[in-house]
C-alpha cells in the first residue's frame, strides 16, 4: 500500500509540473492519424525507444501489452524490469478508450482510475510490426516494435519520421532490451 501510496504522489506531482511546462512547437504540421485496426493492434509491443520520463526511465526489457475488452476498453500492462538479473518481471496496469471520431487512433488512457493521459497513434506499418506513439504536446513519444530488437537501419528510419510530427529525435533514447545495449550511445 506504501509503495501504491508513493507512486500516486509521485504522478500527481509529475501531473503538475507537467502543466507548468509549455507545449512544443512542432516543426512541421502534424500529419494525418492513420486509421487503427484495433484486432491487429493488441498484443506485445516492445517499448524500442521513448522519450524518458519518470514512469519509464531507467527501466530495461519494457514492453506494453493491449488486450480489447468486451465493452470497448482495452486494457494495458507495461511489463518491465529494473535490471536485468532483477528475477520477477514488473508489470503497472492501466486502460485505453479509443476516442470517438479518430479511426481508433487517439485515446485516452488511465491509470489507477484518476490520471489521465492522451496518446496518439502517429504510425503504424501496413504489416503492424512496429509504430510510432505519442502525445498532443509533443513531449512524449515512443518507438514500438513487435520483436525486442531492432536494427539501427529501422530504428534511424522511424526516429526520422518522429521529426514530421514535431517530435526532436535526438530527444528519443532507446530502451535497452537485452543486457549488450546498456552503456550503448543512444540508449538509457
Amino acid at each position: 500500500m506504501k509503495r501504491f501510496a508513493l507512486l500516486l504522489l509521485i504522478l500527481i506531482a509529475a501531473a503538475f509540473a507537467g502543466c507548468a511546462s509549455s507545449p512544443r512547437e512542432p516543426t512541421m504540421p502534424q500529419p494525418p492519424l492513420p486509421e487503427v485496426d484495433l484486432d491487429r493492434f493488441m498484443g506485445r509491443w516492445w517499448v524500442i525507444a521513448n522519450i524518458p520520463y519518470f514512469g519509464e526511465r531507467g527501466n530495461v526489457a519494457s514492453a506494453d501489452t493491449y488486450s480489447l475488452r468486451d465493452d470497448g476498453r482495452i486494457d494495458v500492462v507495461y511489463s518491465y524490469r529494473k535490471r536485468f538479473d532483477e528475477p520477477n518481471e514488473r508489470s503497472l496496469r492501466a486502460w485505453a478508450r479509443p476516442l470517438p471520431g479518430t479511426g481508433n487512433a487517439h485515446w485516452r488512457q488511465r491509470f489507477f482510475g484518476i490520471l489521465s493521459v492522451q496518446l496518439h497513434i502517429l504510425e503504424v506499418d501496413p504489416d503492424y510490426q512496429w509504430a510510432l506513439l505519442g502525445t498532443p504536446k509533443r513531449d512524449l513519444a515512443w518507438v514500438f516494435s513487435r520483436e525486442p530488437l531492432m536494427d539501427d537501419a529501422q530504428y534511424a528510419d522511424l526516429s526520422e519520421r518522429l521529426r514530421r510530427f514535431g517530435y526532436e529525435p535526438a530527444d528519443i533514447k532507446r530502451v535497452p532490451q537485452v543486457p549488450e545495449q546498456q552503456g550503448l550511445p543512444g540508449f538509457q
